[in-house]
């Protein structure tokens, strides 16, 4: 692919990550509750999730649910229940003592969690069907182009995962008192909530 045309993504991708989202916020608080390393397995989750998507996009997945509304209808209202969901879960997360109480959740769960949460994430979901396609020319051979915006994608992605992990770490010392944890979880339920209407507004 051009070089124009692969830092045009680049660019276009950076600015995504780095934007706070449900990827991110999930890396976090998998980071504050179970500590860095454990959240390895969440992200391993999340990029599952992008892989899943951009390779779906790239096959003409975008172009079936422009062509059929119900069926992009069906994945969304699905991804609105399960962040509704999780920003329930995050409010009503247990704070002090209850929390420490709480035990660690296996790598397959923390697993499972990311890609649900990746595979519902609104803005991976409209950067997979609208964005990415358009990266794609059709003139130049389609693996190669694949290979290289999925490898730039997962390189992005993971600097800002780690970002948001590191980020996990200083916020978990600031949240010891328990006020501040029930305020952390409860602002983080309300953002999955959030995010869960950004998709139910989402369009095809």
């Amino acid at each position: 692919m051009s070089l124009h045309l692969w830092w045009l993504y680049v660019t276009a991708v950076f600015l995504i990550s780095a934007t706070p989202g449900p990827n991110m916020l999930h890396v976090m608080t998998q980071s504050i509750a179970h500590g860095p390393r454990r959240a390895l397995a969440t992200m391993a989750g999340l990029m599952s999730a992008v892989l899943l998507c951009l390779i779906a996009s790239a096959l003409g997945l975008g172009a079936l649910l422009k062509a059929s509304p119900r069926l992009f209808d069906v994945l969304r209202y699905a991804g609105v229940a399960y962040l509704v969901w999780l920003g329930i879960k995050a409010w009503r997360a247990p704070v002090g003592s209850a929390a420490v109480a709480v035990p660690a959740r296996s790598h397959h769960a923390l697993y499972a969690t990311g890609l649900l949460t990746g595979l519902s994430n609104p803005k991976l979901i409209i950067f997979a069907a609208a964005l990415f396609p358009q990266f794609i020319d059709t003139g130049r051979p389609f693996g190669a182009q694949l290979a290289i915006l999925v490898v730039s994608f997962v390189v992005i992605e993971s600097v800002w995962y780690s970002v948001y992990a590191l980020g996990g770490i200083k916020l978990a010392r600031w949240l010891e008192p328990v006020n501040r944890q029930r305020l952390f979880n409860r602002a983080t339920g309300m953002m999955f909530i959030g995010f869960g209407g950004a998709l139910l507004g989402a369009r095809a």
